[in-house]
C-alpha cells in the first residue's frame, strides 16, 4: 500500500473502533439508567466479550504493522492524522503488554462491582461491596505493572486521566490550596450565614424535571442529539458528537442538587456537541483530558451558573415552579445561598469553596491504597476521619460517606484528582473569557451563543488534537497558573461574607 492507502485503511479502522467503543457505551449507559437489576452478571459477560473484541482491534499484527509504518511516516502526514497516528500508536504500545484475558476479566470485574455499589449505597452496606472493590485494586495495580513495570502504581493510574499528571505535580499543588483555603474557609465559617431555608424543600420532583429542561434551554443544549435521564450518580456520556447523554438525579427536599447538577453535566455535553465534524469518527474525537473537560463543565456550573446575573435569569422560573417555597425571595436572596459556603457531606453538592477538600480526601486515600498502607476494611473509618480532620464535619453513615461515589465501582482509580486541577484550570478559562466576552451581558440577555461560540473555538472543536498544556496556553496566552483559581475564590467569597 501506498501512503495515502494507509492512511484510508486507518481511518476505516478507527471508525471501527468507534462502532465498538459506542456499543460499549450504550451497554455502560443502559446498565446505569434501566437495566433489571437481574440482569447484571449477563450484562457484566457481555461487556466482557465487547471490550475483548475492542482489545483485538487495538492489539493484533496487521494493525500494528499499519501504524508502525504511518508512525514512521508521520512528518509526511496532515495535523489530524499525524495526531491520529500518535495517539493510536501509544496506546497500541500500552495495551499490548496487558494480556487479553486481563483486559476481559477487568470489564467484567467492574461492571459487577458498579452493580453491588449501587445496591451497597442503597441499603447503606459497605460489606456489600467490599470484595468487589477489593478485586478491583487487585486488578488495577496488575494494570499498572503490565504497563509501566518500574513506574510508581498510582502515578501510572493518574496517568491514565490526566498525561503527565503525578504526586510530584499534585502535591504542592493540594499543599498550596489547603494552605490558601483553610484559612478563608474558616473566616467564613465565623462570619453571618445568609438564609437558605428556603431551598429546603420538598421540591415536588415533576417541578424539578420542568426546571431542568428549561435550564437546558437556556443553555440552548440541542435536544435532537442530547437527552437528560435519572441515575444514581450523575454523569455525562458521549457515543458521538450527535448523541450525548446527560443523567441528574432528583432529591426532593434538596433544590440545587439537581438544578446545578444539570448545568455541571450540561457544560459537559456542550463540549462533545461541539467538536469538530472531522472528528467525528475519530479516536480525537472527544473531550481532550479529563481535567480539560471538567474545566468546561466547573466554568458552566459555578463561574456563570452561580454569578448573580444567571440566578436573575433563571430565578423567575423558579419563583414560577416552586411559588410557595420562594414566597418573599429575591433572585439577590437566591444568589447568596446557592453561594453559600459551609463544609458538607456529598462532594458533588460541595460549595466552591470546600470543594477541593472533597477531592484532597480521596487523593489521599487512594495515595495510601496503592502504597499497601490502608486496607479496605479500614476505608470507612479512614474516610470518616479524614472528612472530620479537613472539613470538621461528622459522617453519619457510608452511603454519604465513602459509598457516595461512583469512581471506585468502575475502577477510575486516579480519576479523582482530575476534578481539582479541571476546576483550577476553569479559573485560568474563564478570566480569559471575560477578557473577550460579556458574560453577564449574556446572562442578562439569556443569550450565550457568544459564551459558546468562543469556547467552541478556543477549546470545544479541537477534541484531543492538543495537549491540555498546549490549549490552556492556546486559550489564555500564557501556561496554566493555579493562582487564577486561588485569586478568584477569595476574591468572591471575600466579597460575598464581607470578610
Amino acid at each position: 500500500m501506498n501512503l495515502e492507502e494507509k492512511v484510508i485503511a486507518l481511518k476505516e479502522h478507527q471508525k471501527k473502533l468507534k462502532a465498538y467503543t459506542h456499543v460499549s457505551s450504550l451497554l455502560f449507559y443502559d446498565a446505569s439508567t434501566s437495566m433489571p437489576p437481574g440482569a447484571a452478571q449477563s450484562m457484566s459477560d457481555t461487556m466482557g466479550v465487547i471490550s475483548g473484541e475492542i482489545y483485538s482491534l487495538t492489539v493484533n499484527p496487521e494493525f500494528k504493522a499499519l501504524l508502525n509504518d504511518l508512525y514512521e511516516q508521520r512528518e509526511a502526514l496532515d495535523f489530524q492524522t499525524r495526531r491520529e497516528v500518535e495517539e493510536l500508536h501509544l496506546e497500541q504500545e500500552k495495551m499490548e503488554k496487558v494480556p487479553k484475558e486481563e483486559v476481559v476479566a477487568m470489564e467484567e470485574a467492574e461492571n459487577l462491582a458498579n452493580h453491588y455499589w449501587e445496591i451497597a449505597k442503597k441499603t447503606n452496606d459497605f460489606s456489600i461491596f467490599a470484595p468487589h472493590l477489593e478485586k478491583l485494586i487487585e486488578m488495577k495495580k496488575r494494570y499498572a505493572g503490565y504497563i509501566n513495570p518500574d513506574g510508581d502504581v498510582y502515578d501510572t493510574l493518574m496517568n491514565e486521566y490526566e498525561r503527565g499528571m503525578n504526586r510530584a505535580q499534585m502535591d504542592p499543588f493540594f499543599d498550596a490550596l489547603r494552605k490558601k483555603l483553610v484559612p478563608l474557609i474558616k473566616s467564613v465559617g465565623e462570619a453571618k450565614q445568609p438564609d437558605t431555608s428556603f431551598l429546603a424543600g420538598p421540591f415536588a420532583i415533576d417541578a424539578q424535571k420542568a426546571l431542568s429542561e428549561y435550564v437546558m434551554d437556556v443553555m440552548d443544549i440541542d435536544k435532537d442529539r442530547c437527552i437528560l435521564r435519572e441515575t444514581e450518580h450523575p454523569f455525562t456520556i458521549e457515543f458521538s458528537k450527535n448523541d450525548v447523554r446527560i443523567t441528574t438525579k432528583y432529591v426532593e427536599d434538596d433544590l440545587t442538587s439537581n438544578l446545578y447538577s444539570v448545568v455541571h453535566e450540561s457544560g459537559h455535553g456542550m463540549y462533545e456537541l461541539s467538536i469538530d465534524d472531522a472528528l467525528q469518527f475519530s479516536v480525537l474525537g472527544a473531550g481532550a483530558t479529563t481535567a480539560i473537560h471538567e474545566s468546561q463543565s466547573r466554568l458552566w456550573e459555578n463561574y456563570i451558573g452561580r454569578s448573580l446575573p444567571f440566578c436573575k435569569l433563571i430565578f423567575p422560573k423558579v419563583k414560577e415552579l416552586f411559588p410557595d417555597q420562594m414566597e418573599g425571595v429575591s433572585a439577590e436572596d437566591f444568589f447568596r445561598a446557592v453561594n453559600v459556603a459551609k463544609p458538607s457531606l456529598i462532594r458533588t453538592d460541595a460549595d466552591e469553596l470546600t470543594y477541593a477538600l472533597h477531592v484532597m480526601v480521596r487523593y489521599e486515600l487512594e495515595k495510601r491504597i496503592f502504597e499497601g498502607d490502608l486496607t479496605v476494611s479500614e476505608l470507612p473509618a479512614e474516610w470518616n476521619r479524614l472528612y472530620k480532620e479537613y472539613l470538621g464535619i461528622d459522617v453519619p453513615d457510608d452511603t454519604r460517606g465513602v459509598l457516595q461515589d461512583a469512581h471506585w465501582a468502575g475502577g477510575a482509580f486516579g480519576y479523582f484528582p482530575s476534578y481539582a486541577l479541571g476546576t483550577a484550570y476553569s479559573a485560568q478559562i474563564y478570566d480569559a473569557l471575560r477578557a473577550e466576552v460579556d458574560v453577564d451581558a449574556c446572562c442578562e440577555k439569556g443569550d450565550f451563543a457568544p459564551v459558546r461560540q468562543w469556547l467552541t473555538e478556543k477549546i470545544y472543536r479541537h477534541g484531543m488534537l492538543y495537549t491540555a498544556d498546549e490549549l490552556i496556553e492556546m486559550t489564555c496566552g500564557k501556561p496554566f497558573d493555579p493562582a487564577y483559581y486561588v485569586d478568584y475564590l477569595e476574591e468572591k467569597f471575600s466579597r460575598l461574607y464581607h470578610l
